[in-house]
C-alpha cells in the first residue's frame, strides 16, 4: 500500500513559481515504488500527465512543460516535488501525485500515461491568473 498527500497548490500570477510536495508513505520502505509522477486534469478534459521520474533518477516532461517544470524527489523525506516556474493560465488545473510499480515503465509514453500508476494522491488546485 502507497499512499500519497500533495500540497503547495494555490493562486499565482502568470510569470510566477509554485512549488507542489507529494508525501510518500508505504509500508515496504518504497519497495513497491518504481516511478513516480505528477499529472493534471481541468474540468471536461482529460488526465495529463506532466512530468515523471524513475528511482534511476531519468526523468520524462510534458512538452508543454518542459524547460518550466522540474521533478525532484527527496528519498530521505519521501518526498517527490513539482517546480514549477514561469506559469501561464493554462497550468491551471488540480494537480495529482501518484505512484507506479512496473519496473519496464521506462519509454515517455509510459510515463506519462495514467494506466501504469497504481495510486493516486486526492491532489491539490493550482489557480495561474494573467
Amino acid at each position: 500500500q502507497v499512499q500519497l498527500m500533495e500540497s503547495g497548490g494555490g493562486s499565482v500570477q502568470a510569470g510566477g513559481s509554485l512549488r507542489l510536495s507529494c508525501a510518500v508513505s508505504t509500508d515496504n520502505n518504497n519497495n513497491s515504488v518504481s516511478f513516480m509522477g505528477w499529472f493534471r486534469q481541468t474540468p471536461g478534459k482529460k488526465r495529463e500527465g506532466v512530468a515523471a521520474i524513475r528511482r534511476d533518477g531519468r526523468t520524462k516532461y510534458a512538452a508543454s512543460v518542459k524547460g518550466r517544470f522540474t521533478i525532484s524527489e527527496d528519498n530521505a523525506k519521501n518526498t517527490l516535488y513539482l517546480q514549477m516556474n514561469s506559469l501561464k493560465p493554462d497550468d491551471t488545473a488540480m494537480y495529482s501525485c501518484a505512484s507506479g510499480q512496473n519496473p519496464y515503465c521506462v519509454s515517455e509514453t509510459c510515463l506519462l500515461g495514467d494506466r501504469p500508476y497504481n495510486y493516486w494522491g486526492q491532489g491539490t488546485q493550482v489557480t495561474v491568473s494573467s
